[in-house]
């Protein structure tokens, strides 16, 4: 595939990852809450899980899904909030290749959840009678970063609260107005 500029100057790429239970879609709800209309969300599990229930493995359709689904919502002027677990052997060469062509700010961020606190916070989601511990831990990739220093890494005592600021006051999203969509 040969993919072209995307976005504007304007738009805003943000790329949350992290372990599962590691707070990525609170993380990613609470941006868009706090900014309103113009902001969409991207979320791995949605497409993958939802749209094509298709299981996480290399070369999955899913990759391309997000891919271009995010590149149509850049381009139709919205900000994007793409996450997931997006593994970095699996996912990075799409993300690398989003980054390298969105042509407003892009920014990075890697939830950094230790195994024993994932499992604490995994037992209170509704999905913890369909996913087992045994599952949770052949998931868990102990700080599957992107290559490239591309993220910035935020740990477990970062409380939503702050998270949530520390992205909207680091991507410029405090400043911008909300979309009238």
């Amino acid at each position: 595939m040969v993919f072209v500029r995307v976005g504007t100057e304007e738009t805003r790429l943000v790329v949350l990852r992290g372990n599962s239970a590691s707070g990525k879609s609170s993380v990613a709800a609470g941006v868009r809450e706090r900014f309103g209309r113009g902001l969409t969300i991207v979320g791995q599990d949605n497409l993958r899980r939802i749209v094509l229930r298709e299981h996480d493995r290399p070369g999955a359709a899913n990759i391309g899904l997000i891919d271009l689904t995010t590149r149509y919502a850049l381009d139709a002027g919205f900000h994007v909030v793409v996450e997931g677990i997006l593994y970095a052997d699996r996912y990075g060469d799409m993300l690398a290749q989003l980054r390298a062509d969105h042509l407003g700010p892009t920014h990075g961020y890697y939830l950094d959840v230790p195994l024993g606190e994932t499992l604490a916070r995994h037992a209170t989601k509704p999905i913890a009678d369909d996913v087992d511990e045994s599952q949770l831990r052949d998931w868990y990739r102990t700080r599957d970063l992107l290559p490239g220093g591309v993220e910035t890494v935020i740990g477990a005592g970062s409380a939503l609260h702050e998270t949530v600021d520390r992205l909207m006051i680091d991507t410029g999203l405090a400043h911008l107005p909300p979309l009238d969509r």
